[in-house]
């Protein structure tokens, strides 16, 4: 990850997705560094704001097409007809009168409809032609964060276009997963939003830090990034995690009823042993007299009959006989 280190001016929020102390970090890293030397197809699947743009860029600046620009097709707003001029475009080097390969990245690819989908897999390699021969081969990056083998078995997307974009398939881990990495994330968060915001950097407490690291983040990295904005224009962190200070008295209060339920569950677990051998020692002592043992531990025959049968004992009494 050298190359994208070297830029640290223009480049800072990329270098906080990808760099990090969590354990999937160097080794997603290196097998991004690897795919990045080839021109195959590389599918990004990860929840929402967990960087699948930021690896696409860089997936783009490590490869042999880093002189290109990267083209970005966003998914969600397009329509056939735009698909196709955009990809034509793209594909052929004709964009920006910039001729040769480049990098498609392909936005959020399980958004797009069926006719969508059909005209996509007719304009990639090895598709069908569909008169547009003076296309260029270019690398082609997807983006979802979608498992789409369950949307191919729920019949919401093709399983043909689904083995073109799928070289490889790179899944990013969500921030709750990488929670090491929130205090270097929210450093290169500080420095480049207090420049652009004209603030300091605010200092957080133990207690502030305590919260980041506590709460699961389901906005993932891009909603630690909001946080860290909210940090610095307000100027009190107190007053900014406020509401993530709510979500962990929830966390506490669940916490807290866990071990309550556990705690019942292990008192009724010992009281049931306990029963189990006062009854097993008077049922021994009495030589199998259920109605012996019975008055014997002050309850009615019917009741220890009962309990012999809910504790298994009478398994053992069949046993001795």
């Amino acid at each position: 990850m050298n190359a994208l280190a070297s830029h640290p001016s223009d480049q800072l929020a990329d270098v906080s997705f990808v760099s990090g102390r969590a354990a999937s970090m160097p080794t997603l890293n290196a097998v991004v560094a690897e795919i990045a030397k080839t021109d195959i197809p590389v599918l990004l699947v990860g929840e929402s704001g967990t960087g699948k743009e930021v690896y696409a860029r860089l997936i783009h600046r490590l490869s042999g097409l880093s002189g290109a620009p990267l083209k970005k097709v966003s998914c969600a707003v397009i329509e056939g007809r735009h698909l196709v001029r955009e990809m034509q475009e793209a594909l052929s080097g004709k964009e920006n009168q910039v001729a040769g390969p480049r990098t498609v990245f392909l936005d959020g690819i399980h958004e797009l409809d069926f006719a969508c989908q059909r005209v996509l897999l007719s304009l990639l390699p090895d598709g069908a032609p569909n008169g547009f021969s003076e296309m260029t081969v270019s690398r082609i990056i997807s983006s979802t964060p979608r498992n789409l083998e369950q949307e191919i078995s729920a019949g919401r997307f093709l399983h043909e276009l689904y083995y073109r974009i799928n070289g490889a398939i790179v899944r990013l881990p969500p921030l709750r997963e990488r929670k090491e990495d929130i205090p270097s994330l929210m450093e290169c968060f500080f420095l480049k939003h207090s420049k652009e915001l004209r603030k300091g950097i605010p200092n957080l407490s133990g207690e502030a830090r305590e919260l980041l690291t506590s709460y699961d983040w389901p906005g993932n990295i891009r909603e630690l990034e909001n946080v860290a904005k909210k940090i610095i224009a307000l100027g009190d962190p107190a007053l900014a995690l406020a509401d993530l200070g709510v979500t962990r008295a929830s966390m506490q209060t669940a916490k807290e009823n866990s071990c309550v339920s556990s705690l019942k569950m292990a008192s009724r677990a010992a009281s049931q042993q306990a029963e189990r051998e006062l009854i097993q020692k008077a049922l021994e002592q009495t030589h199998w007299n259920r109605k012996r043992a019975a008055q014997f531990l002050e309850i009615s025959y019917k009741s220890l009959l009962s309990k012999i049968k809910q504790t298994g004992l009478e398994r053992k009494k069949t046993e001795r006989e």
